[in-house]
């Protein structure tokens, strides 16, 4: 199975198949226009102009299960996200990415890139552990997405080759972007 075999919602409902990716370098993030990582829509923005024309994609899935902070129709979420940050790339239905309700694609993406830990080096890494292990604390145990922004990085050739949580630094993900692109 590949991420060419799945079927996602687009923001005005039709089933759109990722096979129409098939040959692009893709990022795929969950998001959310309430977060404290919601400024990372302008790094995004960046890396897509930069990289668009060589066979770059984001594919943007609002998620509204960490602490709410995606209220709002899919029409209400483009027009934030176009308003404030000029936002191209595509952006899909509202999704869960954990749970029984869980997309395909995030029950995919979890399973062949589980949660590794957070990058202790980054400033908010350390505040994230210390939230999510009061919550749960063996939350580091398990594959699931712990929050908004977590981005999954897929090659031309529909493999995961890499996921990175809200708290890593975006100029990593665009080396890695560009390694990609060769």
């Amino acid at each position: 199975m590949s991420i060419y075999d799945i079927s996602v919602m687009s923001g005005d409902g039709q089933m759109v198949s990722l096979d129409k990716y098939c040959g692009k370098v893709l990022l795929i993030v969950n998001t959310a226009t309430e977060c404290g990582f919601t400024p990372q829509y302008e790094p995004l923005m960046d890396m897509y102009k930069k990289y668009q024309e060589q066979g770059f994609e984001i594919l943007d899935f609002p998620c509204n299960q960490f602490g709410h902070q995606a209220p709002g129709s899919s029409d209400e979420i483009s027009t934030f996200c176009t308003m404030h940050f000029g936002v191209t790339f595509p952006q899909f239905a509202k999704i869960d990415v954990n749970g029984k309700n869980a997309s395909e694609l995030f029950k995919y993406l979890k399973s062949v890139a589980p949660f590794k830990g957070f990058d202790m080096a980054q400033p908010m890494s350390k505040q994230m552990d210390k939230m999510l292990r009061g919550i749960d604390i063996n939350y580091d145990k398990n594959p699931d997405i712990k929050w908004n922004f977590t981005k999954f990085l897929i090659n031309r050739d529909g493999m995961v080759v890499a996921r990175f949580e809200p708290t890593d630094d975006m100029k990593k993900i665009d080396l890695a972007i560009s390694d990609l692109l060769g």
